[in-house]
């Protein structure tokens, strides 16, 4: 699976610190400390019809990742939402959006790790592109099980949404070269994290199970998909799964704002049962897309 270059984006303007810029000039210096060590947090935030997708959550975990790592300096919610639509409006965007939100600590006065070294303040960073849903949620997506562990709180909290993403980076190109569309992330004890750029749920027996949020991302669709499924009498479980758990599972999805709902039809080259006396994926899918339509800012 690789995401479709759209011509569109070749001349898009791009919010940079506190000012719209061509694509061709949107740069931060090498002093940036997102270029010196992944310093920055981000949130991928969807644009639909209605509006902007989960808005005051995105800035929520933004705003929290960006106190947990000690920032001096964030944007108040008002400027952040205001880059925001400024973007889209700017560049015409109403549908099938999709925005990289990122909040570096900003430019350092000379190379190094200490946060006393930025002087200059944050840099807000809007990237809007053209770009429906990354997977086919028709097909699904099959998945490999990486041999590259979630971070765990023991070393760098996945609830932390950094832009350090080596590890997830290293579990992808384990899938790209074994053929799969994504990769399955373990924790340190050999249950289901949640996949290289999503979280994951499994349905059994009617019982829709996702992992603890301990070693994974505690995702905004995640948590509506929780939600949906309890409005609709589906038993919900967060407990720890295993691998066999998955494999023998009567069905699979990831969820995350790059590509919705999106189903797995094969693990580590076992396809999931047809056993499906009812296709709770589809089910929560179609349930969810309604839901989203109240969690939708106008611009």
């Amino acid at each position: 699976m690789l995401q479709k270059y759209d011509d569109r984006n070749a001349s898009i303007k791009v919010w940079i610190k506190d000012k719209l810029v061509d694509r061709k000039d949107a740069k931060v210096s090498v002093f940036d400390s997102t270029v010196q060590g992944g310093d920055a947090v981000w949130e991928g935030i969807r644009v639909y019809k209605q509006g902007v997708f989960c808005l005051d959550l995105h800035i929520d975990r933004m705003e929290d990742s960006a106190r947990a790592m000690a920032f001096s300096d964030i944007p108040s919610r008002e400027f952040i939402k205001n880059a925001i639509f400024e973007t889209l409006r700017a560049n015409g965007m109403i549908d099938d959006v999709h925005i990289r939100l990122t909040l570096s600590r900003g430019e350092k006065l000379t190379s190094g790790m200490d946060p006393r070294l930025n002087a200059f303040g944050s840099i807000l960073i809007v990237l809007a592109e053209w770009k429906p849903p990354v997977y086919d949620n028709d097909k699904g997506i099959k998945i490999i099980t990486s041999t590259i562990r979630r971070n765990s709180p023991m070393n760098l909290d996945s609830k932390i949404h950094h832009n350090n993403l080596i590890n997830n980076i290293l579990a992808k190109i384990q899938a790209n070269h074994a053929g799969a569309d994504d990769a399955l992330m373990l924790d340190n004890y050999g249950f289901l994290a949640e996949m290289n750029g999503t979280n994951i749920f499994i349905v059994k027996d009617k019982v829709l199970l996702t992992p603890h949020a301990d070693a994974c991302l505690h995702g905004i669709t995640r948590a509506l998909i929780i939600e949906t499924a309890k409005n609709l009498d589906i038993q919900v479980q967060e407990r720890n799964i295993s691998l066999t758990e998955l494999y023998s599972a009567d069905e699979a999805f990831g969820t995350g704002s790059m590509g919705e709902l999106t189903p797995i039809y094969e693990v580590d080259g076992r396809r999931l049962s047809d056993r499906r006396k009812n296709n709770i994926t589809s089910i929560l899918s179609d349930a969810f897309h309604e839901l989203s339509l109240n969690y939708c800012t106008k611009f």
